[in-house]
């Protein structure tokens, strides 16, 4: 399938499930995703190595430090994506991909959209939640 092919395609409830074209639109939006963070990734560590100079102002080197450590933040949230990115990713080889961890059922086509590191469909993570928030609750 050429990537002209994948970008107008968009998936829908009324195909078969995780066909083969699915799939595919599925593995090139992870892909993607996966790039695009990495290359962020590298922008940072530019950035960070271009900005270790000494600031003369206490401000400016508070100021500084603040935006270095959210930046370092954001990244380690990010490398823990590319994680599920790469779980996903193997589960679309293993045929497991789109389907519930928890029950089995689809996930849904809309949520995978939205989320395609999905491994919970919408009931079992409202489930999930609810559960959590109970145990903090006690």
């Amino acid at each position: 399938m050429s990537s002209v092919e994948v970008m107008d395609y968009r998936p829908s409830e009324d195909e078969p499930f995780m066909n083969p074209r699915m799939r595919d639109y599925f593995r090139n939006k992870l892909l993607a995703w996966k790039d695009e963070i990495l290359r962020e990734s590298r922008g940072t560590l530019e950035n960070l190595q271009e900005e270790s100079q000494n600031h003369p102002d206490m401000a400016d080197r508070a100021s500084s430090e603040s935006d270095r450590a959210l930046e370092l933040r954001t990244r380690d949230r990010q490398r823990k994506l590319i994680g599920k990115i790469d779980s996903a990713l193997k589960r679309i080889d293993d045929g497991t991909y789109g389907y519930c961890e928890e029950t089995g059922d689809p996930i849904g086509v809309a949520r995978l959209d939205a989320r395609p590191t999905a491994t919970l469909s919408l009931e079992a993570q409202e489930l999930h939640e609810r559960r959590e928030k109970v145990y903090r609750d006690e």
